[in-house]
C-alpha cells in the first residue's frame, strides 16, 4: 500500500499513467503542497486550541481526558478530514460546486456558507481586540498593570500594588485568601476600560473607537493578504503558520523556568481515571475535535479545491489532523505553566486563576505576565501570537466565501474579477462587525459563538456524511478516491465514513442536546429574546438544507414523486474531475454543451485545437438549434 502511494504520487499521475499536466489554468493552484499544508493547518490551529483545549483537559480529567480525546481524533476526526479533503479536491469545486455529485444536498454548502458568515464576521472581531492589545503592549508598563487608573474601582487590587490599592486599604488576608472575590486590574481594564461593557445585550451603548479602528486594521490585513486568492495567501501562511510556533516555544521555555510552574503542568497532566468514565467527559472530547479540526465549515472543501488532481490528501489529512491536535497540548504546558506560576505568587489553588476563552486571553493571561520582567515583551509576544492563530482562521474563512460565489457564478467575467469578489466580501464583514465593537458588543460576541456555530454544524457534517456515502454511495466514491490517488481509502477509513463516525457525530449532536444550558456571560444571563434569537442563528444554516432539497424536487423531471427525487439526488452530468484529462473511465466525456460548460478543457497542441475548432464551426447549426461553445472557457 505504502508503494502505491508513493507511485500515485509520481509527477502527479496515478500508477501505470504517464506524467500529465495537473493544473488548472482557469481556478489556479496552490504553489505547492506545503502552501497547502500550511494554510490547512493554519486553519485548524486556532483561538481555541489556546484558549478552550487547556481548560477542557484540566477540567475533565486531566491526563485522563487524553485518551478519549484521542480515541475520537482517531475514528472520527481524521476520517472526517480526510473525507473533506478527498471530497473537494477530487471536484476541484468550493463548498457549493462540490454538490453536483447530488443536487438536492446543494444546501448543506449554502449551510456551510452561513456558518463561515458567521464565524468570519465575530472571529475577526475577536482578532481585533488581540490588535488593541499588541498596540497597547507598546509601553514600558503595562496598563493593566495597576489599580491607580481612572477605570478601577475600589475593589481592584493589584498583584503589585506597593499598597495594594491605591482607593482602600486592603489587607493581605483579602489579596490571597479572597482572590476568588478581588477585581483584578486586568479585569477591570477589559471590563471597564476597553470594552466599557453596558449592563445588558439590548444596550449597545456607543461604539468603541479604538476596536473599530483595529477592527478595520484587522479586514484591511486579511483583504491584502487574499488579495491574488491562493497565490498570495499560499505565501503569506509561511510566515502566519509557523511563528506561532516560535513564539509558543518562547513562551513555554520562559514558563517552565518560573517558580511554581510545574505545579501548572501536574494539575495540567495528572490523570484523574475516575473521571474516564463520565459521558461528559467523552461529550467534550468529541466536541473539541470535531470542532477544532473545522469541519463542516466549507474551509476544508475549498482549501483541498486548489490542490492538484492527483495530490496525496490521504497523508495530508493526517499530517495536518496529528498537527492539530498535538499544538492544542502544547498549548495547555505554555498556559498552565504561567498559570501556576501565578496560582504561586498569590497562594491559592490554580482553579482559581484558571479560565478560558476571552477570560483567558484577556484577564487572566494578561494578569500573570504583568508578573514577570520585562512585560511589555512577553505581552507583545502572546499577542501577536493570538492575531496570527487568528488570521490564519480568518483566511480560509473568506477564501471559503469568494470561492463559493467565483464557483457558482463561474463565467469568465467574474473569475478576472475575483480581487473585487474579495474586497465586497471584506467590506461587508467589516460593516457587519461594527455591532460587536460596541459597549453591548462581547454579549452578541458569544452570543454567536454559542449557538450560529454549535450544533447546526453537527447536522451539516453528519447529512454530509450520509449524502455521500448512502446517496451517491459508497462503493462509487472509494472508485473516485481511487482514480485520484491511485489506491482505494484503506478499509479503516471505509468502515469509519459509512458507520463509526457518523454514529460519533450523532453522539456528539445528542451530547449537545442534553448538555445545553442557556448562555450566560459572568454574572449576566442572557433574556429570552436574546436566547431565541440565537437559536434562530443555528436554524439559519441548518433551514437551508430542505428549502433547496424541496425547490430542487419541484423543479427535477419526473411524473411521479419518487421519480423526482431519483433524478434529485442523482450525480449530475458534470460530477468529477474538473480538467478534461482527468476525466476517464465512467467520467469519460460525451461531449455536450451541458458538460463542457463546466470542463476546463487544456488541449496540448492550443493552435491545432483552434484549427479543428474552426473547420467544425460550420458543421454545427445544422438542424437550426446550434449552441454555441461555452463562454465561460
Amino acid at each position: 500500500m505504502a508503494e502505491k502511494c508513493s507511485e500515485g504520487l509520481l509527477n502527479g499521475a496515478v500508477p501505470g499513467e504517464r506524467s500529465k499536466q495537473d493544473k488548472s489554468v482557469k481556478r489556479g493552484n496552490w504553489g505547492n503542497q506545503i502552501e497547502f499544508v500550511l494554510t490547512s493547518v493554519g486553519y485548524a490551529v486556532g483561538l481555541g486550541n489556546v484558549w478552550r483545549f487547556p481548560y477542557l483537559c484540566y477540567r475533565n480529567g486531566g491526563g485522563a481526558f487524553m485518551f478519549p480525546y484521542f480515541i475520537m481524533l482517531v475514528f472520527c476526526g481524521i476520517p472526517l478530514f480526510f473525507m473533506e479533503l478527498s471530497f473537494g479536491q477530487f471536484a476541484s469545486q468550493g463548498c457549493l460546486g462540490v454538490w453536483r455529485v447530488s443536487p438536492m444536498f446543494k444546501g448543506v454548502g449554502y449551510g456551510m456558507m452561513v456558518v463561515s458568515t458567521y464565524i468570519g464576521i465575530y472571529y475577526n472581531v475577536v482578532i481585533c481586540i488581540a490588535f488593541y492589545y499588541f498596540f497597547v503592549s507598546m509601553t514600558r508598563v503595562l496598563p493593566w498593570t495597576y489599580c491607580s487608573n481612572a477605570w478601577n474601582t475600589l475593589d481592584c487590587v493589584g498583584v503589585l500594588d506597593g499598597n495594594l490599592s491605591s482607593h482602600a486599604a486592603v489587607n493581605l488576608t483579602r489579596l490571597f485568601n479572597a482572590t476568588q472575590k478581588r477585581t483584578s486590574p486586568s479585569k477591570e481594564y477589559w471590563r471597564r476600560y476597553v470594552l466599557n461593557l453596558s449592563d445588558d445585550i439590548g444596550n449597545l451603548g456607543e461604539v468603541r473607537l479604538p476596536l473599530l479602528g483595529c477592527l478595520g486594521v484587522s479586514w484591511v490585513v486579511v483583504f491584502l493578504c487574499l488579495i491574488k486568492g491562493v497565490k498570495s495567501s499560499g505565501k503569506v501562511v509561511y510566515f502566519t503558520a509557523t511563528f506561532p510556533y516560535v513564539v509558543l516555544t518562547i513562551l513555554f521555555v520562559r514558563g517552565i523556568t518560573l517558580e511554581g510552574a510545574l505545579t501548572g503542568i501536574m494539575y495540567y497532566l495528572t490523570p484523574q481515571w475516575g473521571k474516564i468514565l463520565d459521558a461528559k467527559v467523552w461529550g467534550d472530547a468529541a466536541s473539541q475535535i470535531f470542532y477544532s479540526l473545522g469541519c463542516a465549515w466549507g474551509g476544508l472543501i475549498t482549501m483541498a479545491s486548489y490542490n492538484k488532481f492527483h495530490n496525496n490528501c490521504y497523508r495530508d489529512s493526517i499530517i495536518i489532523s496529528i498537527t492539530n491536535c498535538a499544538t492544542s497540548v502544547y498549548a495547555g504546558f505554555v498556559i498552565f505553566s504561567i498559570l501556576g506560576f501565578m496560582a504561586n505568587h498569590l497562594g491559592v489553588d490554580i482553579s482559581k486563576v484558571a479560565d478560558h476563552g476571552p477570560g483567558l486571553a484577556f484577564v487572566a493571561y494578561p494578569e500573570a505576565l504583568t508578573l514577570l520582567p520585562i512585560s511589555p515583551l512577553w505581552s507583545i509576544l502572546f499577542f501577536f501570537m493570538l492575531i496570527l492563530l487568528g488570521l490564519g482562521t480568518q483566511f480560509c474563512l473568506l477564501e471559503t466565501l469568494v470561492t463559493a460565489i467565483v464557483d457558482e457564478v463561474g463565467n469568465e467575467w467574474i473569475i478576472r474579477r475575483k480581487t473585487f469578489v474579495t474586497l465586497g466580501v471584506a467590506v461587508a464583514g467589516f460593516l457587519l462587525g461594527i455591532p460587536l465593537t460596541t459597549q453591548a458588543g462581547i454579549y452578541w460576541l458569544l452570543l454567536m459563538d454559542n449557538y450560529a456555530a454549535s450544533f447546526s454544524l453537527v447536522v451539516i457534517s453528519c447529512i454530509m456524511c450520509v449524502a455521500i456515502m448512502y446517496i451517491y454511495g459508497h462503493r462509487n466514491y472509494f472508485k473516485d478516491i481511487e482514480m485520484m490517488l491511485g489506491f482505494p481509502p484503506p478499509l479503516f477509513f471505509q468502515i469509519c465514513w459509512r458507520f463509526i463516525s457518523p454514529a460519533i457525530i450523532f453522539f456528539i449532536l445528542v451530547f449537545t442536546v442534553i448538555q445545553y444550558r442557556p448562555i450566560s456571560y459572568n454574572e449576566y444571563v442572557y433574556p429570552t429574546w436574546a436566547i431565541s434569537i440565537g437559536f434562530l442563528m443555528a436554524l439559519s444554516s441548518v433551514i437551508c438544507i430542505p428549502i433547496y432539497a424541496i425547490y430542487k424536487v419541484c423543479h427535477s423531471e419526473g411524473d411521479t414523486l419518487l421519480e423526482r427525487l431519483k433524478n434529485a439526488t442523482k450525480a449530475s452530468k458534470d460530477w468529477g474531475p474538473a480538467l478534461a484529462e482527468h476525466r476517464s473511465g465512467r467520467y469519460a466525456p460525451a461531449f455536450s454543451p451541458s458538460t463542457e460548460s463546466h470542463l476546463e478543457v487544456q488541449p496540448l497542441h492550443p493552435e491545432k485545437a483552434r484549427n479543428e475548432a474552426a473547420a467544425a464551426s460550420p458543421a454545427q447549426g445544422s438542424n437550426g438549434s446550434a449552441h454555441s461553445q461555452d463562454s465561460r472557457l
